[in-house]
């Protein structure tokens, strides 16, 4: 994503674009992967910890981030290209790995359709997938045949 792209992202979703609100989305951006609180204060040397996690709830609240549990209690942002502040139109499956704790997003993997019973409504849904990566299914394959 280009430097202009990212104020622009910002006004897209109704959020101002300010210098510390461009450097947060930056870093989740350029991170390709969903990111702790904990990563992007240690990505961002520059900006206080309340400030990150102010501007993270603006971004939740205005469907520029999705917030997911990782699989481990922690929660993780990654930036939404949806295309309104309204809704969510970038949701998508997500795999946590259990051997090197990372999450893979499979952004053209969309989340399967559930049919809600009655009176319910769904405000936002995190579809996240559990097992083994590549990477390490084949680490476990070479120690089993080692074994």
């Amino acid at each position: 994503m280009e430097e202009s792209q990212y104020g622009n992202l910002l006004q897209l979703h109704g959020i101002k674009p300010t210098a510390n609100r461009i450097i947060i989305l930056r870093a989740l951006a350029v991170a390709k992967y969903p990111m702790s609180l904990k990563e992007i204060e240690e990505a961002i040397v520059t900006i206080d910890k309340s400030n990150i996690s102010r501007t993270l709830a603006l971004f939740r609240e205005n469907h520029l981030v999705h917030d997911m549990e990782d699989g481990n209690g922690n929660v993780k942002y990654e930036v939404c290209f949806s295309h309104s502040e309204d809704s969510d139109d970038d949701e998508h499956v997500h795999f946590y790995c259990e051997g090197c704790r990372k999450i893979f997003c499979f952004e053209d993997t969309p989340i399967p359709q559930v049919q809600l019973p009655q009176g319910f409504e769904k405000n936002s849904i995190n579809y996240m997938m559990k097992g083994l990566c590549p990477s390490c299914a084949r680490k476990r394959a070479l120690r089993s045949i080692k074994s």
